[in-house]
C-alpha cells in the first residue's frame, strides 16, 4: 500500500468564520504533523460578495455561485499531480441547485475522492437526493462521524457498508482541568457557568435555556448562562443581528439579563479552549434530530465537560451510555432541571466530567489524523471509474459506442441456441437454456419484433422458419373465451393460466402491429393485422398505465397500415388522453412521472405519448413524453454520465429515488428506443447521445465497469447486482440486447449518411 505524499482539500478554510472552515483547518494541521514529508494545499470556499485574508494553504478560491471557478479548481488540481482530493461537503457552502456546482468539480478530477460527509439528510428533497448520490458516485470512499450517517447512507442512498468509515470528529488534545484559573481570566469567578458556543442560529434552541434560566437561578443564584458565538453569516446577510436581539429581549423580559451573556464573536482556538475549560455545564439544546455532526458538542465533551443535550444524532451517540446527560426537544424544565442538578451536586458532576475525557482519547485531532491517513493509502491510485465527465473513456473499459464505429456485429447465435420447435425459451443457466421454466408469449412476441426489426435493418436475418414459430407461439396463445393473451406454457407445452396480465396482453399487440407493418412475408402481414384487431378491443379496460403505452405504441405501427379502423384510431385518443391525466394528477415540480413509483420498462410510457403525438399532431402529448423522459433519463444518469436504469431494488418505492441494483437490459433497450423517439420529434443533441450512453451501458460503460454482453455470440447477461453480473443468460436479456444494437446500428446509419437505412422503429423490444 503506497503511502500518500500530495493531498487536495476541498472546502471552507479559516479566517472564513464557520465549523467546516474550522474542520478543513484542523483536518490538515493534523495530517501534517502526522506526516511531515506531506504536501496539502486547501481548494476553498468563498461565499458571494467576501473575501478572505486566507493562508498559503489556500491555493485556490471557488466563489460559490461561479462554475467556471470548479471547472478551473478540477484543472489545477489534476495538472497539480495531487494523489487524494479530501472533500468537505455540507449542505449551504456550494453553490447551484442543492449545491450542485460541487458536481463540476468532483467529476472532472483525475484522482480518487474521500469526501467527509458533514450531514447525511434522512428525508432529503429529490434535488438534494441527486447531488448527494452524485457526490456518492464521485467518491472512492465517505467518511461520517456517527454511525448514523452510515446506517442513513445505506438506507437513503443504498450505498453499500464497505465504501464506508465511520471517524469521530477530531478534537485538542487539551488538559483535564479545573475550572477555577480560567473563570478568573474570563471574568467569571465565583459563578456557576453555563455555556453554548458555535454561530448563533433559531435552530440551536438558545431561547429554551434562556426560558430556563429563572428555574435555575432559583436553585443555584450565581449560575450564568454565557451564549459564545458570532450570528451566523446567512442569518446576517437576511436579518441583520434581529436573532441576536430578541434572545437578549426574551432575557430582559424574563429578568435575567444579568444571568445570561453574549459575546458576539467568533473566537480563535485558544480563546475557545479558555472558554470550555471554564464553563461547568455545557448545553446542546439543538431544536431536532438531524444533526449528524456537532464540532462544538465533541470539543467540549473532549475537555471533559458535564454535558445536558437534546438527543440529535450525534448527542444521542456519543452521550447515550451515560457519559452525558440527554432530554427532550424543546423541555425547557427538563433541561433546567438537569442543569440545576448538575451545578448542585459536585461529586456527580466531576464523575460525568472524567467519564467524557477519558471516553474521548480516541477523537483526539492525532488520532483522527492516524484515521483519515489509513484511508487516504489506502484510496490512493484506486481507479476513479466514476470521476470522467461524460464522454470521457475509463481504463478497463469498453469503448463506448461513437457515431459510425466501435458499435458490435449483430450476432444471434445464443438467440437461436434458446429456440426450438415450439418457440423461444425463457431462461438460462448461464449460456444453457433451462428447459424448467418453459416458455411464455412476452418472450415470444419480443422474438418475433427481433425478427421484423432485422429484416428492416438487413443484417442477420433470422431464419423464416423462427418467425413462423414465434408468430404460431402467438396465434396458440390467444384464448377466444377470454378474448386474452395467455402467457407462461410449461416445457410440455401445457398452458398454465387462461390469461395472462394486461402488461403481457399489450406487448403482444405491439410484437403483431410490427409485424402486420413490417413483416417481408405478407401472407404472415395479414395474420398479424387480422388478430391485431381481434386482439385490441380488451385494452380498453386495462388499468395497467405500461399495458396502455404498449398498446398506443401498437397503435403507432397498426395505424399507419390500417387507416380505416375507426376502434384503432379511437382508442389511441382514450389511451394517450389516459396517460396526460395521471401525469397531471400524480406529477410534482421534483416527481414528473406517471406513478408514485418506478417500476420496470419505465421509458415506455413516455415513447408512447412521444410516437403517438407525433402522429396525432399533438404539441401538448409530445411536450409530456420529452419532458417525461428528460426527467426519467435524469435519474438515470450518474455525475460521470454513465447510464444507470432504475434497479428492481426500487419497485415499489413510494416517490423514492431510484436504488443502483439490480439494473435490467430491459431498461436499457426501452431507454434507447424511447431516446431515438425523441430525436425524431427534437431536434436536441441530447437524445442521440442518450440512446448511446443506454447503449454502451451492455458493453460496460456502467457502474461495475462490467461488460453484459459477449459480443461474439450476441449472449446479454441477466442483470447487473452491487457485486456482480449475473451470468445467467435469458431470452429477455439477449432479445434486449440484440434490438437495441438494431436500433443504434440504424440510427449511426442515419446520422452518418443521412438517409434511413429503414423505416424508423418507434416501437421496439420491452
Amino acid at each position: 500500500m503506497r503511502s500518500v505524499q500530495r493531498i487536495a482539500y476541498i472546502g471552507n478554510h479559516l479566517p472564513r468564520r464557520c465549523g467546516i472552515a474550522t474542520f478543513t483547518h484542523d483536518l490538515q494541521s493534523a495530517i501534517g504533523i502526522a506526516r511531515s514529508n506531506m504536501e496539502s494545499c486547501v481548494i476553498a470556499m468563498t461565499d458571494p460578495g467576501c473575501s478572505y485574508a486566507y493562508p498559503e494553504a489556500v491555493r485556490f478560491q471557488i466563489r460559490d455561485d461561479l462554475v467556471s471557478d470548479y471547472i478551473d479548481a478540477a484543472a489545477a488540481l489534476n495538472k497539480g499531480g495531487f494523489e487524494i482530493a479530501s472533500l468537505q461537503h455540507e449542505y449551504g457552502i456550494f453553490g447551484g441547485d442543492a449545491g450542485g456546482h460541487i458536481v463540476e468539480l468532483s467529476s472532472r478530477l483525475d484522482m480518487p475522492i474521500v469526501t467527509t460527509l458533514h450531514t447525511v439528510l434522512a428525508q432529503p428533497s429529490a434535488a438534494q437526493h441527486a447531488v448527494m448520490q452524485r457526490v456518492i458516485d464521485a467518491s472512492a470512499k465517505l467518511i461520517v462521524m456517527a454511525e448514523k450517517g452510515k446506517e442513513l447512507l445505506g438506507t437513503v442512498h443504498n450505498v453499500r457498508a464497505s465504501k464506508i468509515d465511520v471517524i469521530p470528529h477530531g478534537i485538542p488534545d487539551f488538559p483535564f482541568l479545573e475550572t477555577q484559573h480560567p473563570k478568573a481570566k474570563l471574568g467569571f469567578s465565583g459563578k456557576k457557568v453555563i455555556l453554548t458556543f458555535g454561530l448563533l442560529a433559531p435552530n440551536k434552541g438558545i431561547e429554551t435555556v434562556i426560558d430556563t434560566m429563572p428555574a435555575i437561578i432559583a436553585t443555584c443564584p450565581d449560575a450564568v448562562y454565557v451564549v459564545l458565538g458570532a450570528t451566523h453569516p446567512n442569518l446576517v446577510r437576511h436579518e441583520g443581528e434581529a436573532y441576536r436581539g430578541r434572545l437578549m429581549a426574551r432575557a430582559v423580559e424574563l429578568g435575567v439579563a444579568d444571568h445570561v451573556v453574549f459575546f458576539d464573536r467568533f473566537v480563535d482556538q485558544p480563546m475557545l479552549l479558555d472558554f470550555i475549560s471554564m464553563c461547568d455545564v455545557y448545553v446542546t439544546p439543538y431544536l431536532n434530530e438531524a444533526q449528524m455532526t456537532s464540532g462544538t458538542l465533541a470539543y467540549s465533551f473532549g475537555l471533559g465537560k458535564a454535558v445536558v443535550s437534546t438527543p440529535y444524532w450525534h448527542a444521542k451517540e456519543l452521550l447515550g451510555d451515560g457519559s452525558g446527560i440527554l432530554v427532550p426537544f424543546g423541555d425547557a424544565n427538563a433541561i433546567g432541571a438537569e442543569i440545576a442538578a448538575l451545578l448542585a451536586n459536585d461529586v456527580r458532576r466531576h464523575a460525568m466530567r472524567k467519564r467524557a475525557y477519558a471516553a474521548s482519547r480516541s477523537m483526539t485531532w492525532a488520532q483522527t489524523a492516524k484515521r483519515y491517513l489509513e484511508v487516504f493509502d489506502a484510496n490512493c491510485g484506486a481507479r476513479p471509474s466514476t470521476l470522467r465527465t461524460p464522454g470521457q473513456t475509463v481504463v478497463g473499459q469498453p469503448a463506448p459506442a461513437r457515431h459510425g464505429h466501435a458499435i458490435p456485429e449483430l450476432d444471434t447465435t445464443h438467440f437461436q441456441s434458446m429456440c426450438d420447435s415450439t418457440g423461444l425459451m425463457q431462461h438460462a443457466v448461464h449460456c444453457v437454456p433451462d428447459r424448467s421454466h418453459g416458455y411464455c408469449v412476452d418472450d415470444n412476441a419480443r422474438a418475433l419484433m427481433l425478427a421484423c426489426e432485422l429484416q428492416w435493418l438487413g443484417d442477420n436475418r433470422l431464419p423464416d422458419v423462427l418467425t413462423t414459430r414465434f408468430a404460431a407461439f402467438i396465434q396458440h396463445a390467444w384464448n377466444p373465451d377470454t378474448s386474452r393473451f395467455r402467457n407462461f406454457m410449461s416445457y410440455d407445452r401445457r398452458w398454465l393460466e387462461d390469461r395472462g396480465s394486461e402488461d403481457s396482453h399489450g406487448r403482444t399487440l405491439l410484437a403483431l402491429a410490427q409485424c402486420a407493418r413490417r413483416d417481408g412475408e405478407a401472407s404472415r402481414r395479414n395474420w398479424a393485422s387480422s388478430l391485431f384487431a381481434t386482439a385490441l378491443p380488451p385494452a380498453e379496460e386495462f388499468r395497467s398505465p405500461r399495458a396502455w403505452a404498449f398498446s398506443l405504441l401498437a397503435l403507432d405501427d397498426y395505424c399507419s397500415v390500417v387507416t380505416a379502423n375507426e376502434t384503432a384510431n379511437r382508442l389511441r385518443i382514450v389511451l394517450a388522453d389516459r396517460l396526460l391525466t395521471i401525469l397531471e394528477h400524480v406529477q410534482s415540480n421534483e416527481w414528473y412521472w406517471f406513478e408514485d413509483t418506478l417500476s420496470y420498462d419505465n421509458a415506455r410510457i413516455p415513447q408512447a405519448l412521444i410516437v403517438t403525438g407525433a402522429a396525432l399532431g399533438s404539441p401538448q402529448m409530445i411536450e409530456a413524453g420529452l419532458k417525461s423522459l428528460r426527467w426519467l433519463m435524469d435519474i438515470q444518469t450518474t455525475s460521470s454520465g454513465l447510464f444507470r436504469p432504475v434497479g428492481t431494488e426500487s419497485f415499489g418505492k413510494t416517490r423514492d429515488q431510484p436504488r443502483k441494483f439490480d439494473q435490467q437490459p430491459v431498461e436499457a433497450a426501452a431507454a434507447i428506443s424511447a431516446c431515438i423517439a425523441a430525436s425524431r420529434v427534437s431536434s436536441d443533441p441530447e437524445w442521440p447521445s442518450a440512446a448511446l450512453r443506454a447503449f454502451n451501458w451492455f458493453l460496460g460503460a456502467n457502474d461495475l465497469g462490467a461488460p453484459m454482453v459477449d459480443i461474439d455470440t450476441g449472449s446479454c447477461r441477466d442483470g447487473l447486482h452491487s457485486d456482480r453480473a449475473n451470468e445467467n443468460r435469458g431470452a429477455e436479456s439477449v432479445i434486449s440486447y440484440l434490438i437495441g444494437l438494431a436500433e443504434i446500428k440504424r440510427m449511426t446509419r442515419t446520422k452518418t449518411t443521412g438517409i434511413a437505412t429503414a423505416e424508423p422503429s418507434l416501437a421496439l423490444s420491452a
